[in-house]
């Protein structure tokens, strides 16, 4: 059955890659096949493919979607394009501005929530100054994956990350009196820049723009936009969690809360239809679509293959620290790029824990500093690896834009390695020797 639901995910990625148009369709058919061969298998009830949907992302994801809905309609991204625009020297330096302040908000607020709340401004910049909108979302999700390891609050992973080496909110700045991850990852940033520069340097015209009057029908949404981001923030900080089926899902209802209210505000304000309005916010299309991936993942991780993974990284031992750190961190980028990061995470800490039982004392964290590092870096390396990178070419596709494969890799890959570089070396230097 392992191979069989090993085979089937393959094939998967490769129709994703081979027929990026058709990529929901080739998830939900994978997601099918293997559920219903691990039912008639009886590894899982009928019930239990269901149970491996993510539902704080899912309620993230639409909450969001119709609140932002609300906000691009509103016309509100156009005016603060405009103001944008007007501080920035050129072109250049306003889409490399767009790609850095993401990956800042994502340090504090979910990957997906931050690329939704930022991208109706990106495409807003890029049709004003001219500019396919295409390298400037990718760049925003890219970055707001990159960050997501910086605090505590900005990735699920860096929970994990917390809770297996005891660390708090201020340890992701300074752990055991040594700069922490944190830093890691700024540097990461701080050599993804030039990257950005290299992408956008033909954008470098000097900006001859007139402000136009643009006339934004209402405020509302860009209020209730600003309460769901502060409200996530504060969420993060709360001890506070509403579960469903052992999930919390505490951020998705704080979303599609807000969701709903600024659809019911919008629609009674501009006096439109509800239904319209809900249509007109919602890409089923990417909903489905992480939906099914994270149903394929699910079994996945039931036959035990991520296990397996783990299991390759124990027999490497524990004689030669640096040489399980390298493998560790860019295994962990190649894993990644095709399975989500929060089951390889889980399944690597108690292997990396048991490792630890035969290290020196501290010398463990190097090791898991070296998986977070790796594990969420690695989905900049695919359109699918991310949730933010799948939503960010939703909202493309959506807007009518075809996105290639190509596209994205030559935005990814550089981006990916270089922040991984940069972070691998720093973490080694302050914490492997």
């Amino acid at each position: 059955m392992k191979i069989f639901v090993l085979a089937v995910f393959i094939l998967m990625y490769v129709f994703i890659i081979a027929l990026p148009k058709h990529k929901t369709w080739s998830t939900g058919i994978a997601a099918l096949i293997t559920s219903v061969a691990l039912i008639i298998n009886k590894d899982f009830l009928i019930y239990e493919p269901f149970l491996n949907i993510k539902l704080d992302v899912i309620f993230m994801l639409v909450g969001i979607m119709v609140t932002v809905g609300m906000f691009a309609d509103s016309k509100m991204p156009n005016k603060l394009a405009d103001k944008l625009i007007s501080k920035m020297p050129n072109a250049l330096f306003a889409l490399v501005f767009l790609a850095v302040l993401s990956g800042v908000v994502s340090a504090v607020v979910d990957n997906v929530a931050t690329v939704l709340m930022l991208a109706p401004i990106g495409i807003a910049v890029a049709r004003k100054i001219n500019v396919s909108p295409i390298p400037v979302i990718i760049s925003i999700a890219v970055s707001s994956n990159l960050q997501g390891a910086a605090t505590l609050v900005g990735d699920t992973t860096s929970i994990m990350l917390a809770e297996a080496l005891g660390m708090n909110f201020f340890d992701f700045f300074v752990f055991q009196g040594k700069a922490s991850i944190f830093w890691a990852v700024e540097l990461g940033m701080l050599f993804t820049i030039p990257i950005l520069i290299l992408i956008f340097r033909k954008e470098n015209k000097k900006l001859e723009y007139a402000m136009e009057n643009v006339k934004v029908n209402t405020i509302a949404p860009t209020i209730i936009l600003l309460v769901n981001f502060a409200l996530l923030v504060v969420s993060s900080f709360i001890d506070f969690q509403i579960k469903i089926n052992g999930m919390d899902v505490t951020k998705g209802l704080i979303c599609l809360a807000c969701g709903l209210v600024s659809v019911i505000v919008y629609t009674i304000s501009q006096k439109n239809k509800l239904s319209d309005n809900l249509k007109n916010s919602l890409d089923l299309e990417t909903i489905f679509f992480l939906i099914f991936l994270f149903i394929i993942i699910g079994c996945v991780e039931k036959v035990g293959i991520i296990a397996d993974i783990g299991n390759a990284f124990s027999k490497i031992g524990s004689k030669n620290l640096f040489l399980l750190y390298t493998i560790i961190v860019f295994s962990s980028v190649v894993f990644s790029a095709f399975i989500d990061n929060i089951p390889y995470v889980a399944t690597m800490l108690p292997v990396i824990n048991v490792l630890s039982t035969t290290l020196p004392a501290g010398a463990s964290t190097v090791l898991y500093f070296g998986l977070l590092i790796g594990a969420t870096l690695g989905g900049n390396l695919t359109t699918f690896g991310a949730s933010a990178n799948i939503v960010g070419i939703g909202i493309l596709r959506k807007e009518g834009y075809d996105v290639k494969n190509a596209d994205f890799f030559k935005i990814g890959i550089p981006f990916t390695l270089v922040a991984v570089l940069a972070g691998y070396v720093y973490t080694w230097l302050v914490w492997g020797i």
